[in-house]
């Protein structure tokens, strides 16, 4: 009995948001365990923070190197790794994870720069190891219902989609300050973009995902609108699809009075399609001329499409949400680690993670030639 996957951190310690966001979404799935930690590149606040969550004192490292030479030599060690760093640590965190041995599950945005995923990329090629993203929505009953409708043609093809997410947590100068938001507006630590990378790509990720559409070029503005902000914080893009459909995307986080506002409706030639991360468990299907259908996920909701079943947890009536998403995303990348791998895996794939970043480059070259129609580039 091998018993929970075992499971180190690198990052997401002492005031950290998304590090217990991944460890709770991890005790959530039930098939993984945490058992060491690189929390900080601050040694002192590495051990508190990992002693405070119960780990051993000599599996609260000091540095994501320390953990990594000392988690392969113990027949107990991690058997995948975690990194939910500022976006700057992680390339050498992955790469040196995967030259280790270690399949590697990463935050969002892949990387800083485009040039840094696609040397995440060839570290994967070289050792021929796992690497997932933590696109958080995709894990979803819902989105994954919505992708299963517009896969069997039967509402036609998409001919337009428009996907917004606002929020106005960094509407002010002062908003920059703080441990979530300092790292964020600092290019050396955030890479080439703010809001783009940050939940722009979680946008750009939903299209793709529930069209099952590659984006092929978009003209783009972004801006930093707070003075002296050095990366975007407001932008929106044009985009067409591979099928010939056309979208908006909207990434903003100076909207004020807008907490998490991810909405995406897809129009298709027999219905659109409308979901909003606030209310998770809603997806609203219009049809011409037809009373508007509410899907809601459950576990006897038996006509809803089998990927939207994997991902739920709860009888009817029982709201679920992030916490459950995500936990979707660690007990798939679990299984894989273990070679158990789900026909749809919840978390992202390494293409995916790579497709975002070239999603970032394109928006930033759009907008610095004055919002020019750029190609975005395919898979190799």
């Amino acid at each position: 009995m091998l018993g929970p996957v075992r499971y180190a951190m690198i990052g997401g310690g002492e005031g950290a948001f998304i590090g217990p966001v991944h460890r709770t979404a991890a005790a959530i799935a039930g098939n993984c365990r945490l058992v060491a930690g690189a929390f900080s590149s601050d040694a002192q606040r590495a051990r508190r923070s990992g002693e405070a969550i119960g780990l051993a004192a000599e599996r609260c490292y000091a540095s994501f190197e320390e953990m990594i030479a000392g988690e392969r030599g113990r027949s107990d060690g991690a058997e995948f790794i975690a990194i939910v760093t500022p976006n700057h640590v992680h390339a050498p965190a992955a790469i040196a994870a995967l030259e280790a041995g270690f399949p590697v599950l990463c935050d969002k945005p892949l990387a800083d720069t485009l040039a840094a995923a696609e040397s995440i990329a060839e570290a994967a090629a070289r050792t021929g190891l796992l690497v997932g993203v933590t696109h958080t929505y995709t894990g979803y009953p819902m989105v994954r219902q919505a992708r299963a409708l517009v896969a069997g043609g039967g509402l036609g093809a998409v001919r337009r989609v428009a996907v917004k997410y606002t929020q106005g947590w960094l509407a002010k100068a002062e908003d920059s300050e703080g441990k979530q938001a300092e790292w964020r507006v600092d290019p050396a630590r955030s890479g080439l973009a703010g809001a783009f990378g940050d939940i722009g790509t979680h946008a750009f990720n939903l299209v793709q995902f529930i069209t099952g559409e590659r984006m092929t070029r978009l003209s783009a503005e972004i801006r930093a609108a707070v003075p002296g902000r050095r990366l975007d914080d407001d932008g929106a893009a044009m985009f067409h699809l591979e099928g010939g459909g056309r979208g908006t995307l909207v990434a903003s986080q100076i909207c004020t009075g807008d907490a998490n506002g991810l909405e995406i409706s897809v129009w298709c030639e027999e219905a659109g399609l409308h979901w909003r991360q606030e209310q998770p468990n809603s997806l609203r299907v219009a049809r011409r001329g037809k009373p508007e259908e509410i899907w809601t996920p459950g576990g006897d909701r038996n006509y809803l499409d089998p990927s939207a079943m994997a991902v739920t947890r709860l009888p009817s009536g029982h709201p679920e949400g992030y916490f459950e998403a995500f936990a979707n995303i660690y007990r798939d990348f679990a299984d894989s680690v273990r070679g158990n791998v789900p026909e749809q895996p919840s978390y992202a794939s390494l293409a995916d993670g790579l497709a975002g970043m070239r999603f970032i480059q394109a928006a930033h070259d759009s907008s610095a030639a004055g919002a020019a129609w750029v190609e975005l580039q395919g898979d190799e």
